[in-house]
């Protein structure tokens, strides 16, 4: 059997299993719609809510990133792990308690305004259209390279699935589809490494044998890795960061925008009980922890693969990395995987100095006295944990199975996202502030017409996307932890906040955080539009776009208190409202009004 059909026998078995699901628990209400019934159990719930979470960038783009950046970027572990905790203890079982169906439901009724429900439900679109680019540009990478079609081709067949499940499940069906997802996707990751870290250390779990020998040469796999990638000018894998402020500033974006996230939150809405929110929350980390211990593993194993195929000497050298590098494969006796993803045009090769060898370095290192003109391979970061298998020779099937994972991480998260729109213009928009009179009915058509909007414009932004998919996310989460966050932090904790200060909060975070990432990505993420380079040169006191989310909280949080404080307080039923969901001895179930 070939490789494509092996794809396409796991890839069409796994769409099979989540459109069977849809159909199974297909939405008939309003409650199943928006919060699954009210009636998931914890453990399911954390199932689920650890695929939804765990998206395209946990599940391919996160170990291409690691892989890519080594030490650097292990703050995409560090700020989506710890922004969960903070989610789990500070935010899902107040609003769980307070019983609504959404985000903005809660903001709208906890500030009594219209006014901030309106701003939320802006701030809630704009940051899942963002996240739902990173899916689609993942879900596109998964289908082209699987299913052997083009990128574009890739990404309509992604929102075409979505589409089926999502918009006639809702919450209901995508519950019960994303533990089918979650199970599809670990197993996926774990297996090729596990291979993998067997074949290079004999040590068959992937964190562990990141730290042991490397079979081959029998030094560290780290130092070896460290010792290939400095030979051809790169940054030593496991090298500190010079930039301590962007690091710590980025950290803190990821973990304000995990807790602000409001497809995640929306899950903690679907259990019973506030007790059963905390336990979803902790089974959930259970869940995501068998990924994300495996992932800086997958990364650094991926790295030395990938660099070992292009100079086969360095394999097995300890000394004479220099010699090693003079001597590069061959073009035309490139491996099968290479010339497989070649076709996708996410892997490019241009022989600068027409030697018919592939030279890959850093072209910042001076290499002109090897007869080097300039780097001429090109890899998407995003292409590697998929591509492993392959690079490391392992059986098809394993091929196979990465090839459903992969795209199960970026529909899972991505049918999320889009029912956190569907809700937000459908209940939030319409029926609570538009058409309080509108049919339930009338109700489900609306969310899923909207639905198939936001499919639509991400599927539009996916074909151009402002940076790889892990990027792609942390902007959104920089949006989310901008905007509403501290609304939601705010709204919980503080009695003295008032309608006024949370809506300029929302507008002073979202306004300045979105300024400051289209400085430097482009006017609402359209190629060329940018007003600066994206270069550390050019960034205020070195902070990244992708980390200035938690500049925008910090903005939001001031501006919010400095405004309440000299304007009037709350109301006295929503002060005690506050107190009341602080002590989250119990709640009823989700309200719809």
């Amino acid at each position: 059997m070939s490789q494509f059909a092996i794809n396409l026998l796991f890839v069409g078995a796994s769409f099979a299993l989540y459109i069977g699901i849809a159909i199974w628990a297909r939405a008939g209400s309003t409650k199943d719609f928006y919060v699954a019934g009210g009636g998931v159990h914890p453990i399911t719930n954390g199932m689920a809510t650890a695929a939804d979470w765990m998206s395209a960038a946990s599940f391919i783009s996160m170990a291409g990133l690691l892989a890519s950046g080594g030490y650097a970027n292990s703050t995409f572990l560090m700020g989506w792990t710890g922004g969960f905790v903070i989610l789990a203890m500070l935010l899902a079982p107040y609003l769980r308690k307070f019983g609504k169906f959404t985000v903005p439901d809660f903001i709208g009724d906890r500030f009594y305004s219209n006014t901030a429900r309106f701003v939320a439900i802006v701030c809630l679109i704009i940051a899942s259209v963002t996240y739902v680019i990173g899916q689609m540009t993942g879900a596109g990478v998964a289908f082209s390279r699987f299913l052997e079609v083009s990128n574009t081709w890739g990404i309509w067949l992604a929102a075409l699935i979505v589409f089926l499940y999502a918009v006639f499940g809702g919450m209901k069906g995508i519950t019960y589809t994303q533990v089918a997802q979650y199970i599809v996707l670990i197993v996926a990751y774990t297996i090729p490494a596990v291979f993998i870290a067997f074949q290079l250390t004999g040590n068959p779990i992937p964190m562990f044998g990141m730290f042991s020998t490397h079979t081959e040469s029998g030094i560290p796999l780290l130092q070896k890795l460290d010792d290939v990638v400095s030979a051809l000018g790169f940054q030593d894998y496991t090298a500190d960061v010079d930039n301590k402020l962007n690091m710590v500033l980025f950290t803190l974006s990821l973990m304000v925008g995990t807790a602000g996230l409001p497809h995640v939150i929306i899950r903690f809405f679907t259990v019973p009980k506030v007790s059963d929110a905390r336990w979803s929350a902790g089974w959930a980390l259970v869940f995501i922890a068998l990924l994300y211990l495996t992932a800086p593993a997958v990364g650094s194993m991926a790295r030395l693969n990938l660099m070992t195929t292009v100079y086969p000497e360095m394999a097995g050298q300890v000394e004479n990395y220099e010699e090693a590098a003079q001597t590069p494969i061959l073009y035309e006796e490139r491996p099968d995987w290479f010339r497989t993803w070649e076709d996708t045009g996410l892997i490019t090769f241009n022989d600068l100095n027409n030697d018919g060898r592939i030279q890959f370095y850093n072209d910042a290192a001076d290499y002109a006295d090897r007869g080097w003109e300039g780097n001429e391979l090109t890899v998407n970061n995003d292409i590697l944990v998929l591509a492993n298998p392959e690079i490391a020779n392992l059986p098809g099937w394993v091929i196979g199975l990465i090839a459903a994972g992969g795209i199960a991480a970026a529909l899972s998260t991505a049918a999320g996202l889009l029912l956190a729109i569907s809700s937000a213009i459908s209940h939030d928009l319409i029926k609570t502030m538009i058409n309080p009179n509108i049919s339930e009915k009338g109700e489900m058509l609306a969310a899923r017409i909207s639905m198939g909007g936001a499919i639509l414009l991400a599927t539009y932004l996916g074909l151009n996307p402002p940076g790889f998919a892990a990027q792609t996310v942390a902007l959104a989460f920089g949006i989310a932890g901008a905007s509403l966050f501290p609304a939601l932090m705010m709204g919980i904790f503080s009695t003295r906040m008032n309608n006024v200060g949370a809506i300029a909060g929302m507008l002073s975070g979202l306004i300045c955080t979105l300024l400051y990432i289209f400085t430097y990505l482009g006017w609402f993420f359209i190629p060329g539009t940018n007003t600066l380079a994206n270069t550390p040169d050019n960034w205020i006191l070195g902070i990244s776009p992708l980390s200035f989310g938690a500049v925008g909280a910090m903005i939001n949080f001031i501006v919010a208190f400095a405004v309440s404080s000299v304007t009037a307080k709350p109301p006295q039923e929503i002060r005690e409202l506050v107190e009341s969901v602080r002590y989250p001895k119990g709640a009823g179930t989700a309200i719809n009004h």
